[in-house]
């Protein structure tokens, strides 16, 4: 199963290639596409029709308004991660209420504003679900994290 990303628009790119990388490292298949829900809705509808089979997770990315996300939510039974853009006045925070707000029975699992990274852990560890072999790699990203802040060597002087 694949990981299916779309950006609202292409100011989002800094954040796909965030959530590209780290799918990368965890050599997870992936696609990206720009696609507005409010400027393009018809043209994301027939998009997660045709990719609904190969897809595991879809990742949302929009700033302001940001109903992306909640948009392919109410498309599709596939778990929908939303990543809430900073690109507007609100430095955010109306993306991020935006996406995280969802109605009953429609949910969004949603990270951090600009929260590429952790959108992508989160799709490796759903489909970790039933792949063991994406499961050791995530123990191994764990290990890898834990170890890089043991050997940091800081001592607090204060």
């Amino acid at each position: 199963m694949k990981v299916t990303v779309i950006m609202g628009s292409l100011s989002d790119k800094a954040i796909a290639d965030k959530v590209v990388k780290t799918l990368k490292g965890f050599e997870i298949e992936h696609e990206v596409k720009v696609i507005s829900a409010h400027r393009a809705l018809g043209t994301l509808i027939k998009y997660m029709d045709e990719t609904k089979e190969e897809t595991g997770v879809y990742i949302g990315i929009a700033g302001m308004a940001a109903h992306l996300a909640g948009v392919m939510a109410g498309h599709t039974t596939r778990p929908v991660i939303g990543i809430p853009a900073k690109s507007s006045a609100l430095e955010g925070l109306d993306a991020l209420l935006s996406t995280v707000q969802m109605p009953k029975g429609v949910p969004v699992a949603t990270v951090a504003i600009n929260g590429g990274e952790n959108a992508a852990v989160l799709a490796a560890r759903i489909l970790s679900l039933s792949d063991e072999g994406l499961k050791t790699k995530l123990e191994e990203y764990k290990s890898e994290m834990e170890e890089k802040i043991l050997n940091s060597d800081y001592t607090y002087e204060g």
